[in-house]
């Protein structure tokens, strides 16, 4: 099982934005460095969600491909990606599940439902998804 590390800086900038994009799901990238099973996230990267939707999302290719470069040019290395349940559990939907293509990535998935944030990571391959630990840091 993998660990994820990530800055409470971060995870609170994760949830300013999402609440900024309600209704609608927010979601982008996750980029680090990996030791065995510990990633830390050293990166985060806000997309736009092009579906404007929020039940689901996509995310602007232009937008992928900046992010991308921008990791290689810092030598960090892409670890996931994550996006937002404005209404829903920090679970994996099924079509999460169907769209996780990459069984390397942690999908990272905050749920706005309830007063409190959640933020959750998952792995995803062949459509089962397991809980990541997810280590919160100052």
């Amino acid at each position: 099982m993998k660990k994820i590390i990530i800055r409470k800086q971060d995870v609170e900038e994760i949830i300013a934005y999402a609440k900024e994009k309600l209704p609608n799901e927010a979601c982008g990238l996750a980029a680090g460095r990996e030791a065995g099973d510990v990633r830390t996230l050293e990166k985060i990267y806000y997309l736009t969600n092009t579906d404007a939707s929020r039940e689901h999302f996509s995310m602007d290719p232009k937008e992928q491909l900046q992010a991308v470069k921008d990791m290689r040019a810092n030598g960090l290395i892409p670890l996931g990606n994550w996006h937002s349940h404005p209404e829903t559990p920090s679970r994996p939907s099924e079509e999460d599940k169907r769209l996780a293509y990459d069984p390397r990535a942690s999908y990272l998935i905050l749920s706005l439902m309830e007063e409190v944030p959640v933020l959750k990571s998952f792995h995803v391959e062949n459509g089962e998804a397991s809980e990541e630990i997810l280590e919160i840091q100052e």
